[in-house]
């Protein structure tokens, strides 16, 4: 999803692989189409599927594997999209990661035809709105990597709670879940690389104010940085560093929410450590 590993259950992975698949090979070879087509990807596919059902392989091998066969070496940035893969466990460890091995869904999930494309677009919109409601049909498009032209049908057929933001656009959610008091305290928070807080939303400044944007997405970095949560909102960053979380404020804070943030980067630290 969004070309980009994600860890989830074998339900969701089904219903997920349903609903973006057709739209991402679709996005792929637009790219890639003075390089592969979709009959080139095809026979990939099937190629890879051959070698991945006597063993998992590394990621160096599977790239030879194509490279052998007469394709070239960008067939691999799209080979997920035809065969469903996963990265079969272990992959190392906290600290240092192990060459990655990649298996068949299949062998792990049991049969991906169970869902259609139907079936796991709605899925895929119950479950943001689940996680990120109230947001935008831009927002959850955004997340699932498709176009918003996919989702708005599956929004038009399904009664949703609809709410306005201060610009005026409208804000889905699901008929029963629960809003919190606006009143309701909200706690700094540190957040790792790539979580997906920041990355959920089209252009959500509430969380990540516009002035902060590029401090933590820019070239130097485009993987983000670790940021700590101010009553909901990027305040500052983080990092690891000789068994210390350091911080590294974007602002001046007041003495309570330093010294939260304090006892928040303690906690974490010890939890690192472990």
């Amino acid at each position: 999803m969004r070309v980009t590993i994600h860890m989830v259950s074998a339900r969701d992975y089904i219903f997920f692989a349903a609903g973006i698949r057709g739209a991402a090979r679709k996005w792929w070879l637009s790219i890639q189409r003075h390089t592969v087509e979709a009959d080139d990807m095809e026979k990939v596919a099937d190629l890879l599927r051959k070698h991945l059902e006597k063993e998992p392989l590394r990621q160096s091998k599977l790239v030879k594997i194509i490279m052998e066969a007469g394709w070239p070496r960008i067939a691999w940035s799209g080979a997920g999209l035809w065969p469903d893969m996963v990265r079969v466990p272990p992959s190392g460890t906290w600290e240092r990661r192990r060459a990655d091995l990649y298996g068949l869904a299949e062998d792990w999930i049991g049969p991906l035809d169970t869902a259609t494309e139907e079936d796991g677009l709605e899925h895929l919109l119950s479950r943001y709105l689940r996680g990120f409601g109230p947001a935008t049909l831009n927002d959850a498009a955004n997340w699932a990597g498709l176009p918003v032209t996919k989702l708005r049908p599956v929004a038009e057929r399904h009664r949703l709670r609809r709410f306005r933001d201060e610009q005026g656009k409208e804000l889905l959610d699901l008929p029963r879940a629960p809003l919190p008091d606006p009143g309701t305290p909200a706690p700094v928070r540190f957040l790792p690389t790539w979580d997906a807080t920041l990355l959920v939303h089209a252009r959500r400044t509430q969380i990540l104010p516009e002035k902060y944007r590029k401090l933590v997405f820019h070239t130097k970095t485009p993987h983000s940085v670790p940021t700590f949560l101010v009553d909901g909102a990027v305040a500052g960053t983080w990092r690891y560093e000789e068994g210390e979380v350091k911080l590294s404020p974007f602002g001046s804070l007041s003495k309570s929410t330093m010294r939260d943030l304090n006892e928040e980067a303690h906690r974490l630290a010890a939890w690192h450590a472990d």
